[in-house]
């Protein structure tokens, strides 16, 4: 029995999966679930295909593609689902044999059927296209297990490699080559460029392995063309692949944080010419692998955690290469740039003992690049990647932009070998004339509105009404049809992005927006499709936000639509003829009611909002209690932006006072 998912069905049918969630409460035919949880739960295909052709649901012809899915997952492992998306994108480039080995699943007789019916369907849909969804839900399902580095980071990664290398490298290997996205990179920019070349890639996992082997297949990068590759399944550290012969360019995403690398069984190994890696710093482990394994003038560039480049563990390590001349440059990149998509990771540029030097500098050392910075935050803060690629570049090249400094190795070797490049690259935050005027501008914006909104808070006073006013469930509301409740869905993560967004893009809740810190948000593609396949919760215009954990319990009208909510969040969608959503808003986060709703049967206490109670009132009566609650949220928004606004000028006084650039004006 294949089953399917809510999300699954919205998309099967064409609707977003809110529609489905009404089907299933509104109908008491819906097929019941056959498995899974409450908050997921799982339906048998044939019993959801026949109630929507019975119900006339089905809005367009079902796709053969997404019909296709399901089945993968009803193979229930992660494994054998990869193998299986792995062989079809291997047959379909002709390359079926490569990759696969004796450590991948064997096919069962229903996966084999599977196998063939999608090289069928490929013949009419197209092989890109079969191949390109069975691997991007892949992807998606295993997002928390699987870390891919993203397409531009990738290009960024071969273009420095390229800059500083002095010729066409005709070996490049990626010794934790997971699903292969450095090694399509450089296959694609020296094919483009008409280079021969051999790609070299190696992983633990033999998943990834063959998954690797069919992207560089089906890109023509493995066979009958300029290039070839050679893909190997094992332990990098413990058991390099063709250890001894050397590479022209090492490029790298290696697995951080962990701590079972061979500390202990690799302890006299050859390679750590640096300093043995502690067993707390497997990423130094990595990087001296990388180094042993290049060619005189050959290039290595790893991303890495920014704690690489500041730990006390590592800094005997650090100062060593940095004593060698191995480590050339160390670039910040912005927050959002690759996963974990919360931290800004860095870019080691590594050369092996002796490399010679850019012509264009003539001082030896350590070039340190802050990029963090390389994004237009006014006009709606993506990463600029081609501001980042051309800093790094003429910064690899000896050329020193803006954002950069070249530093002898003297003045990096002291105590800690602190390598982060904020903390040597001088910046001027001491505030301006301008900037100071400007935050007092704001102090003063917020002490009015505070005021004004005082003023007309401090005339209510207590109703001496003493009949009592009827209730009504939220639970009641919804099974009356005067509002819809969806629930937030799990974001995915590897395309999730961090900083201001721009115009079209849309916000990412996964919890009560915090005042000053950083968006996350979605771009506009991804909404549309997430819309289509019902994989997200998009707000509207007025729609009621509810963080429901009870830490952090909050309630809001929606202003910012739209808005792509978390798994800790509801959406009250209202209908404007029966509620206000500004009243109900306003009744919702009373304490006294949160109080009544709460659940503590766990450590993770949960509002049930269905439970929250609502006064009986009229439309008209509604609407004069949800004025008064506008004022309120605009009392509360004006009083946190008078405290930050207050901090903001705190904080620039006390520099003023600190660099004695103190006057009356």
């Amino acid at each position: 029995m294949i089953s399917v998912t809510l999300a699954e069905i919205a998309r099967i049918a064409g609707v977003g999966r809110a529609a489905v969630s009404n089907w299933r409460r509104r109908y008491a035919n819906f097929p019941p679930p056959v498995g899974g949880t409450d908050t997921s739960p799982q339906f048998a295909l044939e019993h959801v295909e026949e109630w929507l052709r019975r119900e006339n649901k089905l809005k367009t012809a079902v796709n053969p593609l997404d019909r296709l899915w399901p089945e993968y997952e009803s193979l229930g492992d992660r494994d054998l689902t990869g193998a299986l998306v792995a062989r079809v994108g291997l047959a379909l480039s002709g390359s079926a044999a490569l990759a696969i080995t004796d450590d991948l699943p064997v096919l069962d007789h229903h996966a084999t059927e599977l196998l063939d019916r999608s090289l069928r369907l490929a013949e009419s849909e197209g092989g890109a296209r079969t191949f390109d969804l069975l691997l991007d839900r892949w992807l998606r399902t295993h997002v928390r297990q699987v870390a891919v580095t993203p397409q531009p980071l990738a290009e960024l990664m071969v273009t420095v490699a390229m800059a500083v290398s002095s010729a066409a490298p005709p070996i490049v290997q990626d010794p934790a080559c997971g699903t292969g996205a450095l090694l399509l990179a450089a296959g694609r920019r020296l094919r483009d460029a008409g280079h021969r070349f051999e790609l070299w890639g190696q992983d633990d996992d033999p998943v990834l392995v063959a998954l690797s082997a069919a992207r560089l297949a089906m890109q023509g990068l493995t066979e009958n063309g300029p290039g070839s590759a050679v893909l190997t399944t094992g332990d990098t550290l413990r058991a390099p692949a063709r250890h001894g012969t050397a590479v022209d360019m090492v490029i790298c995403n290696p697995p951080s944080n962990e701590r079972d690398w061979g500390h202990a069984e690799l302890a006299t190994d050859a390679r750590w010419v640096y300093g043995q890696p502690p067993r707390t710093e497997p990423e130094l482990a990595w990087v001296q692998h990388a180094v042993s394994a290049l060619a005189p003038g050959g290039v290595a560039v790893l991303v890495l955690p920014p704690a690489v480049a500041a730990r006390r563990a590592g800094r005997r390590i650090r100062a060593a290469l940095v004593r060698a001349g191995v480590l050339q440059a160390l670039i910040a990149l912005p927050p959002g740039a690759a996963p974990p998509y919360g931290v800004g990771l860095h870019i080691w540029v590594l050369r092996p003992e002796g490399a010679p030097a850019p012509a264009d500098d003539p001082s030896p050392g350590v070039t340190l690049v802050d990029a963090t910075h390389a994004y237009p935050a006014a006009e709606g803060g993506e990463i600029d990647w081609a501001s980042v690629t051309q800093q790094a570049v003429n910064a690899v090249l000896g050329k020193v932009p803006q954002g950069c400094v070249s530093l002898p190795a003297v003045e990096l070797l002291d105590d800690l070998v602190d390598l982060t490049p904020a903390r040597h690259i001088p910046s001027s935050t001491t505030a301006t004339l301008v900037d100071l005027r400007r935050s007092w501008g704001r102090f003063d914006r917020h002490m009015q509105s505070l005021q004004d909104a005082a003023g007309a808070l401090s005339a209510l006073a207590p109703s001496d009404d003493a009949d009592p006013t009827r209730l009504i469930t939220v639970a009641e509301l919804e099974q009356a049809g005067a509002l819809d409740i969806l629930s937030g869905q799990t974001l995915p993560e590897a395309v999730v992005r961090r900083g201001q967004r721009r115009t079209g893009d849309a916000l990412v809740l996964t919890g009560p927006p915090l005042p000053g810190g950083p968006d996350l948000w979605l771009p506009a593609t991804v909404i549309e499709q997430g819309v289509r396949d019902g994989t997200l919760t998009v707000t509207a215009s007025q729609d009621i936000i509810v963080s429901t954990l009870a830490r952090s319990f909050d309630v809001w009208v929606e202003s910012e639509a739209p808005t792509v909510l978390g798994p800790q969040l509801l959406a009250l969608r209202v209908n404007p003829e029966v509620l206000d959503p500004w009243f109900l808003s306003g009744c919702l986060r009373a304490p006294a009611n949160v109080r009544r709703a709460g659940t503590h049967a766990s450590t993770t206490s949960r509002i049930d909002v269905r439970r929250l109670r609502v006064p009986r009132f009229s439309l008209e009566e509604q609407r004069r209690y949800g004025e008064i609650q506008r004022m309120l949220c605009a009392f509360e928004r004006d009083l946190l932006g008078l405290q930050m606004a207050g901090s903001e000028l705190g904080r620039s006084l006390g520099d003023l006072l600190a660099a004695g650039r103190m006057a009356r004006d």
